[in-house]
């Protein structure tokens, strides 16, 4: 305890530094602004930007598209040091995200709706694109994204256009295009808690008129906010490196073809730290650990370690005639990602005299070994037609192999294992079509299909050192299998612009993810069923509107969807040890509202919030048989969905003298109450959080130069993203933000 207390000290002290630091800046910034300000700007010319989405797989202004779709800026969320998919979802009231014990094991949910699994043969359903390329799998995309434009959140069932994998909603990522003008920049960021990154980048011509290009590294590491007590060190960070470049070839005015290569490689210590005993024997296990809601220790000889490496190509063709535009997006990505995990209630593999049958030492090593190709055409027709539409045929193979061992210790003399190695092959095909038909000036109709044939395939075996079960260890089996499936699913509804400025929409939609195999490593005979594919059917109502000058824009939709064949994880135990099986778990539901305002009353001052209410209940849950835990879970919320979330920013820019410009910025996203347990365990539920985040910048727009002092959590609020039931306790996952912490970042353009 006595090394908790002076951590806590030390932390505390250099809050108090920092914001000392952060007060003092802002009051000597303030000043000289005060004495050496520029003459305001005329409120006149302020002004929101108009912003370009690609919802419907063609370029068009965010309130002229009839789809629930927020927009995230690629250079705020740098400036807010949001570098991932995980860390983006603060800023979106309809999407959270579940944190696991790993890239592989994590997910994104929208409306309240995801697919928690870590079977390679199930889609996640919630669609992650990146430059017009699916990735197939949900763990491919959880690292840090590099060079990006904007990040588009598709919400509701997507199925027309972007089909796989999207029945929830897709997270549309776009990155920046080559410049014309040489140009490149440099930024660096220092955070408490020893986290550095690095990231550097230049763009520009290669051929004049015909060949453009852009190169951007990453470098970053964090040691991590959670103590080992055992040796000293911190746990739960992370270090990555990356690289991705872009060519975009122009040889006439009619053709672009563009060229994408990325790589980025991660080494990870995710953990996973004491929240609540329910028992003496466990809390006497863990000692001089405390479990608490605050607690950001742990006691092990072998902390985990995870590494990832992901990378792929891409070509995309887009070729112009008379209004016509024939797009060609073929890709080739590689995931490898291999895990050495400790799952003991313990945490120590060493100190045998604590290890126990009741709290034995378990060791997870698995590898991950995955490959995807796909190839997609679009033909668009020209737009402001009568009729326009958007035609398209994709294919998506994917091969995963992977190896799982687990080493059960339970004392000196008794040490037990399995091993399974398997695998999973899916080919998927499609043909679709979205048009919109101009009834009468201003009245739109709107219908499309997608036709979808998903075959899927796996192997599978174990070996085990027992004939029976034991903690977490299934006996050994051999099994195999193929399904496949063919399906529809598509849009149609009404879009009526009552003006120039506001825009109306009602849509009806189908979403569909396909069959699954429940494949992991403890998976037996009663597994070895296809799941059905799972259907959803959503009803969307929306407005969006921007006035006052272009001053001020609303967006709002209304919404209900109801999903038949759930694809679930459902807890069960083996020799007293918690596991999951996917089950078709029934029907469920989501509904709610969601609402963006976006402001610029004058031309220095940027507010925004977004609000969503969101009510995502199970309808009528499927017990499987021989279940072990209850299954009274009808009218029960899903998992990983707060009822009420929201974020907002406000940020205020003082122009100085000599072109040097000041930014305050602050944010505060809040959500309510959570339960993280599809079976509503008491202890499973996070309360409601409230984050306070803020930046004091000074940049020079003559000479390309950029500073800001950052601070996160000012509020110091602790809090989960996960929380998981095992007998006798409860585990914490632990945020980077759990807690206060400043940092300073630098960034210089020439």
């Amino acid at each position: 305890m006595k090394i908790n207390t002076k951590n806590k000290l030390l932390q505390r002290r250099r809050a108090q530094q920092l914001g000392s630091l952060l007060s003092v800046a802002a009051i000597s910034i303030s000043t000289a602004a005060a004495e050496n300000a520029a003459p305001p700007a005329s409120d006149d010319q302020a002004g929101l930007p108009s912003v370009t989405v690609t919802a419907t797989r063609r370029e068009a202004s965010l309130r002229s598209v009839p789809i629930a779709v927020s927009v995230l800026n690629g250079d705020l969320l740098e400036q807010a040091n949001r570098n991932s998919i995980d860390s983006i979802a603060a800023e979106l009231p309809s999407v959270n995200f579940r944190q696991q014990g790993g890239n592989k094991d994590s997910t994104i949910f929208v409306r309240g709706i995801g697919t928690i699994s870590t079977s390679p043969g199930v889609e996640p359903t919630v669609s992650t694109v990146v430059d017009g390329v699916v990735f197939a799998r949900p763990g491919q995309a959880t690292l840090d994204l590099l060079d990006i434009d904007r990040i588009e959140i598709l919400r509701g069932p997507q199925g027309t256009l972007f089909g796989k994998n999207a029945s929830s909603g897709v997270l549309n990522v776009v990155s920046r295009k080559p410049g014309k003008d040489t140009a490149g920049f440099i930024d660096a960021s220092y955070f408490e808690g020893n986290e550095r990154r690095l990231r550097a980048g230049i763009s520009g011509t290669l051929v004049p008129e015909t060949v453009r290009a852009s190169l951007t590294a990453l470098d970053t590491k964090y040691d991590g906010n959670v103590d080992n007590v055992a040796n000293g060190n911190k746990v739960n960070g992370f270090e990555r490196q990356g690289l991705r470049a872009k060519v975009l070839v122009t040889p006439n005015s009619d053709l672009d073809i563009t060229l994408v290569a990325d790589y980025l490689r991660s080494n990870s210590s995710p953990t996973f730290v004491a929240y609540k005993s329910t028992s003496a024997p466990f809390s006497q296990a863990i000692a001089p650990v405390i479990a608490s809601t605050e607690n950001r220790q742990i006691r092990t000889d072998i902390p985990s370690d995870i590494s990832d490496f992901n990378k792929g190509v891409s070509a995309q063709i887009d070729w112009r005639n008379q209004g016509y535009t024939l797009t060609s997006i073929t890709a080739a990505r590689q995931w490898d990602n291999e895990q050495h995990t400790t799952t003991s209630a313990i945490g120590n593999s060493a100190d045998i005299s604590r290890i126990s049958a009741a709290f034995p030492a378990t060791r997870d090593i698995g590898t991950l070994h995955y490959r995807q190709f796909s190839q997609e055409l679009r033909l668009a027709s020209p737009k402001d037609s009568v009729v326009d539409y958007v035609l398209g045929a994709y294919y998506l193979h994917g091969k995963d192999e992977e190896t799982y061992q687990r080493i059960v210790t339970t004392s000196a003399t008794s040490i037990n294992s399995g091993f399974a190695p398997y695998s999973v092959t899916s080919d998927s095909y499609s043909l679709f079509g979205e048009g919109n038909y101009l009834i009468s000036d201003g009245l739109k109709a709107i219908a499309g299909a997608r036709w979808t044939r998903d075959e899927l395939s796996y192997n599978h075996a174990r070996t085990s050192t027992q004939a029976t079960a034991f903690a977490g260890v299934q006996p050994a089996t051999s099994n195999a299998g193929s399904t496949s499936e063919s399906a529809w699913s598509g849009r149609t509804g009404l879009q009526y612009d009552l003006s120039k400025d506001i825009s109306t929409y009602a849509t009806v939609s189908r979403g569909y993810k396909g069959p699954a195999y429940n494949v992991f490593f403890n998976m037996l005979n009663r597994d070895t069923l296809a799941l059905k594919p799972e259907t959803s059917d959503s009803y969307e109502i929306g407005i969006k509107a921007i006035g006052f000058d272009k001053k001020l824009s609303v967006n709002l939709a209304a919404f209900q969807t109801n999903y038949k064949n759930y694809q679930a994880n459902f807890y069960d135990t083996v020799a007293g040890a918690v596991v999951t099986r996917l089950i078709n778990a029934g029907e469920v539901s989501t509904r709610g509202v969601e609402i963006d305002v976006e402001a610029r009353p004058v031309t220095r001052l940027n507010l925004s919030t977004s609000l969503a209410y969101i009510d995502a209940r199970i309808d009528q849950f499927n017990c499987p048989a021989a279940a072990a835990a209850s299954c009274t879970l009808n009218g029960q919320t899903l998992p990983f969905s707060p009822k009420w979330k929201s974020f907002s920013r406000v940020s205020y820019g003082i122009p100085l003298a000599n072109g040097l410009h000041l930014e305050l910025s602050a944010d505060y996203s809040w959500q309510s109450k959570v339960q993280f347990d599809l079976f509503q365990s008491v202890n499973t539920i996070q309360g409601s959080v409230g984050l306070i985040n803020a930046s004091i910048a000074l940049s020079s727009s003559d000479n390309g130069w950029r500073i800001a002092l950052i601070g996160k959590n000012l509020s110091d609020k602790s809090y989960a993203t996960n929380l998981v039931n095992s007998s006798g306790y409860v585990t914490r996952a632990v945020p980077r933000d759990d807690q206060r912490y400043f940092g300073i970042t630098a960034r210089k353009d020439f």
